[in-house]
Parts: structure tokens; sequence; C-alpha cells
């Protein structure tokens, strides 16, 4: 009997030191400017209508990532399903991180909703990237994805 509550105190604290590594990967790799999200604009206004910048007294913090909102209504919609409203590649521009898997700035206003998920894109100086994204999407998010595996490993 001590060795099975050993084994489970164990497998607790394994399990908890990975929750606890995955969080801090998650820090360290997102996109965050003053350690807020999306330079704090609401995840799941991108959903709605179009992007609409949050307010830090609505702030919610999900795995070590603060996200702002513009309305209680939106924070609700974010509790109850995070990670559908999470930008993909920790809010990295999508076409540089399958481009060249390099965590690259946005602009917060050029993005597109893909399948149900937020991709963001680099638009300064004349490069808007989300043209780039659209000529050849397929090919890109499949080494995005991949590029992003490699980052949060």
């Amino acid at each position: 009997m001590k060795q099975l509550i050993f084994g489970l105190l164990i497998s607790l604290a394994l399990i908890s030191a990975a929750y606890s590594q995955n969080n801090d990967v998650r820090s360290k790799q997102y996109n965050l400017k003053k350690a807020i999200a999306l330079e704090g604009y609401d995840p799941v206004s991108y959903f709605s209508n179009h992007p609409i910048e949050g307010k830090s007294q609505l702030s919610y913090t999900y795995k070590n990532i603060t996200y702002w909102f513009a309305n209680q209504t939106n924070l609700n919609k974010f509790k109850s399903n995070p990670d559908q409203y999470e930008p993909a590649y920790g809010g990295w521009c999508a076409y540089a991180m399958g481009e060249t898997g390099e965590k690259v700035k946005v602009d917060p206003e050029t993005y597109k909703i893909l399948n149900g998920k937020l991709y963001l894109f680099y638009n300064f100086w004349g490069n808007n990237t989300l043209t780039d994204w659209n000529k050849n999407e397929k090919d890109l998010k499949s080494k995005a994805d991949q590029n992003w595996k490699k980052i949060v490993q």
C-alpha cells in the first residue's frame, strides 16, 4: 500500500513539473508585449466582427498567458474554451513561421481565421505577409505547424 501511495505521489509530482515546464515554455515563446498577449486585443473579438482592444480590468491568465477582453461576454466565452481563441503559433507571424521558422512580430489587425483558428501576420513597411500566405497557404501552414512544434518542445 505504501508503494502505491509513493508511486502516486511521484506521478503527481512529475505531472506537476511537466505542467509547470509547459507553462514556462509558453510564457517564454509566446508573442507578448508587456506580458500581455495580442498587444492587448481581445482574442474573442477576432471571431465576431473585427479585433477590438481589450481592457486591463477585464483580464484573464490562461496557462501563464494574460489576455485582455473588451467585455464580460467575451471573457466568459474565452474561459469556456480558451484553446479555441488562442492565436496560432503563440501569436507570431504565421507566414514567417512557415517560411523560415522564425518568430516575427505582427500587426494585430492583420489576421485570418482558418478552420476556426486565429492566424496573425506581419504588416509593416508595405510588406503584408497575409497576401503571401494566401498564395501558398496549405504548404506554409504545414511548415509552420512543424516549426512551431520544434520551438515549444
